[in-house]
């Protein structure tokens, strides 16, 4: 009997050590289960959720025409510089070629009048000199009147020819400064039909294909700069006075994991009413302010392929630029 009652107490001792580790463990679950759902955010911080955006760059033609190469498309990466788009200029070619006979002309113009000139100005040269020695032999009776008064004419006629030559000179430089703005303008606009990207990017875009006819002003592709990475949040008024343009800010991407740097670069004047993709910590908070926070572009360019828009995550503020950031928003870039 003894042995039994000894058996007994060694099961109840068991049991009761079973139920008192499933009762920790439960105990322990809840607890994390507890420490998840009612974290909080230390009151230095400002949360809310958000996309990024990288800033997009329409490229338009300033000429209308049609289009006869595309040497890009969508998902490309393109430097500055790059021909994307190339419009037929068989009609601005003939006024450039018509411009360039103009400065010929113009330029020969020019070459004939200095000759003139030249030619002019020793005939002139020999008509004072004559008039000089008139004037000199009728102090001496030696000639008469009738005779200076020839010479007096042939130097005024020699010196309207060498005045007619100038004006000449004058009219086909003219001419020459009329056809090298034509020429310019021409050179300018044939330029101009070969579209280039004004920076580097990737094509998100292409709006248009080779036998496309556009007009002035037509979108031919959109870039995305990936130097320009930025993501808008959105906080209530007790924390977005709090903030201001040039503080540092964190962003976080869903399924990335790393801390990105970023910057305030705006915050806006006025309120406007919550949009439906932003979680608020209260119902009560309906109007809001928009904040943007923008990636500094030597970061955004190293990570380069990895950040695109659309991709969802939060975003950081500190309501106090004195304290430090936790341990866990650290910058931390991906590896």
């Amino acid at each position: 009997m003894k042995a039994f009652a000894i058996s007994v107490d060694e099961n109840t001792m068991k049991k009761a050590v079973v139920l008192l580790l499933i009762a920790g463990l439960a105990l322990a679950g809840f607890w994390f289960w507890q420490q998840r759902h009612t974290h909080q955010l230390p009151e230095n911080l400002a949360q809310s959720n958000g996309r990024l955006e990288l800033e997009r760059i329409d490229i338009a033609s300033l000429y209308a025409g049609r289009v006869t190469e595309v040497l890009a498309d969508e998902g490309d990466l393109v430097k500055e510089g790059d021909v994307l788009v190339v419009l037929d200029s068989a009609i601005n070619d003939s006024r450039l070629a018509e411009a360039q006979a103009g400065q010929t002309q113009a330029q020969e113009a020019t070459a004939r009048a200095n000759a003139q000139i030249t030619a002019q100005q020793q005939e002139l040269k020999v008509a004072q000199m004559e008039l000089d020695n008139a004037t000199r032999l009728r102090k001496e009776n030696l000639v008469s009147d009738a005779e200076v008064a020839r010479r007096r004419a042939q130097r005024d006629a020699a010196q309207a020819a060498v005045n007619a030559s100038r004006a000449a000179k004058n009219e086909a430089k003219a001419a020459i400064a009329r056809a090298n703005a034509l020429a310019n303008a021409a050179q300018s606009t044939r330029d101009d039909m070969k579209i280039v990207s004004p920076k580097d990017g990737r094509v998100a875009y292409r709006f248009t294909q080779i036998g496309s006819v556009i007009g002035s002003g037509s979108r031919v592709m959109s870039l995305l700069d990936p130097s320009d990475v930025s993501m808008n949040i959105f906080l209530p008024t007790e924390q977005v006075s709090r903030v201001q343009v040039g503080d540092e800010a964190r962003i976080v991407l869903d399924g990335l994991d790393a801390v990105l740097p970023a910057k305030v670069v705006f915050v806006s004047g006025e309120a406007q009413f919550t949009p439906k993709a932003v979680e608020t910590q209260t119902e009560r908070a309906k109007l809001m302010f928009k904040v943007k926070l923008r990636i500094p572009p030597e970061t955004a360019l190293q990570l380069n392929g990895l950040l695109k828009g659309g991709m969802a995550g939060n975003g950081f503020v500190r309501l106090n630029s004195k304290e430090n950031w936790s341990e866990d928003l650290q910058i931390r870039l991906p590896k």
